[in-house]
């Protein structure tokens, strides 16, 4: 599986609804890169029941980063061209340091949103405004943190009730893992996700066309 026109590093923060009922509530996020040259995507992300086979639930893995198990993603974050391979590499190092490889809960946490919202965290130049659906992007085992995106502040009880206000993030609250707020990038609701525009550009996503979509294993 490899993508046309290997040339400049891209890193990207994607997100798709789950599978089953789980769906209607929430989405599973990962993160893709692309160094310079490379021909192919490496997509980090969080499988729970991973865990069975191998005693760590993060997975990396080479794959088409737009889809997921035959759901379209959609892109939340993209970082381009000059310094992204410095990005990159401190995106593979936040992965080992990740806490939780060994703990999976789909509610309020830790899951693969939590994960995600690890690595913002530490590489906050990727600027990610996660969507309300992305539950478990507020799990952290600090009452006190930076937001989601790596920058502002949150408040948080577990994943369960707090407050988060950052330029990226904008405002929002969090009752019981569901999240009321809004940003630059609109309102945020619970179900709905996000009413308005993304905060990328539209035009980073043109290499989308260009990706083989078939459905990951």
């Amino acid at each position: 599986m490899q993508v046309l026109g290997a040339g400049e590093p891209v890193a990207q923060v994607w997100g798709a609804r789950t599978r089953g009922a789980k769906g209607i509530f929430g989405i599973h996020t990962w993160i893709a890169v692309k160094p310079s040259g490379a021909r192919e995507y490496t997509v980090y992300e969080v499988i729970g029941r991973r865990r069975r086979r191998t005693d760590t639930s993060v997975v990396a893995r080479k794959r088409p980063p737009s889809h997921w198990f035959g759901a379209k993603g959609r892109l939340y974050a993209e970082k381009r061209g000059d310094g992204v391979d410095a990005l990159i590499e401190r995106i593979a190092k936040a992965v080992v340091q990740y806490p939780y490889a060994r703990t999976y809960t789909v509610w309020p946490g830790p899951n693969s949103n939590t994960f995600t919202a690890w690595i913002s965290r530490l590489v906050p130049e990727l600027e990610v405004d996660l969507p309300a659906t992305a539950i478990g992007k507020d799990f952290t085992g600090k009452v006190v943190s930076t937001a989601p995106s790596g920058q502002g502040l949150q408040f948080s009880l577990l994943g369960l009730l707090g407050v988060t206000a950052s330029s990226v993030d904008g405002f929002e609250l969090n009752v019981l893992g569901l999240n009321f707020g809004i940003s630059s990038s609109g309102i945020k609701l619970p179900i709905v996700g996000r009413i308005g525009a993304p905060r990328i550009a539209p035009v980073m996503a043109i290499e989308e066309a260009a990706v083989d979509l078939a459905t990951p294993v």
